[in-house]
């Protein structure tokens, strides 16, 4: 009966695209009391059952559910960091890939149509079977650019919309160069330029 209602309400939904579909994803709270109702049942159902397993993957599955809420990378789960450059490496338009701290990995693509959340989400569906990427910050930058500006990298977490990070994650910059001394240059040349 349930499972019957869930496709019905499946088919009714719009169709939207896989970007609006990933940011909806990204935005909706996995813990919501309808889904933590379901993860109870399912765990008195196996425990009356006797199904441990069954009773064991809800316990699971709401835990996963609550880390993900609350920005918690999933420690069981970490991405390696070498299958990490592997999978991202063939992607077209990529040059190279690395890590450049614990959790920020940075994509170097060959031309400005590649530097764009399009291809952050790309990097993150390859690195998606490899373990959690809420751990993961992506930053995209465009090594043909011929300016500061767009040397700069577009960066987002694999799991949060755009400028959010995971519990204890850092922010990092990396901009081709500093915002301040950017401002001070542009400065410099308009008045210049009078």
């Amino acid at each position: 009966m349930c499972v019957s209602v869930a496709l019905a309400l499946a088919g009714c939904q719009p169709q939207t695209s896989d970007a609006t579909s990933r940011e909806q994803a990204r935005q909706a709270p996995q813990v919501t009391p309808l889904s933590v109702a379901g993860r109870v049942a399912g765990v008195r159902a196996g425990a009356l059952l006797g199904d441990q397993k069954a009773v064991q993957q809800n316990i699971q599955g709401m835990t996963k559910d609550i880390l993900h809420d609350a920005h918690i990378p999933d420690a069981s789960r970490p991405i390696s960091r070498e299958a990490a450059r592997a999978a991202i490496q063939p992607l077209a338009g990529v040059r190279s890939v690395v890590w450049i701290d614990h959790d920020n990995l940075l994509v170097m693509v060959g031309g400005a149509q590649y530097r764009n959340m399009a291809m952050v989400d790309r990097a993150c569906d390859a690195l998606a079977p490899l373990g959690d990427t809420m751990g993961v910050v992506v930053n995209v930058q465009d090594v043909t650019a011929t300016t500061s500006e767009g040397a700069d990298a577009v960066s987002r977490n694999c799991q949060l919309p755009e400028g959010q990070r995971a519990f204890m994650q850092s922010r990092r910059r990396i901009e081709a160069l500093d915002p301040a001394t950017r401002k001070a240059f542009e400065a410099q040349q308009g008045s210049s330029s009078h």
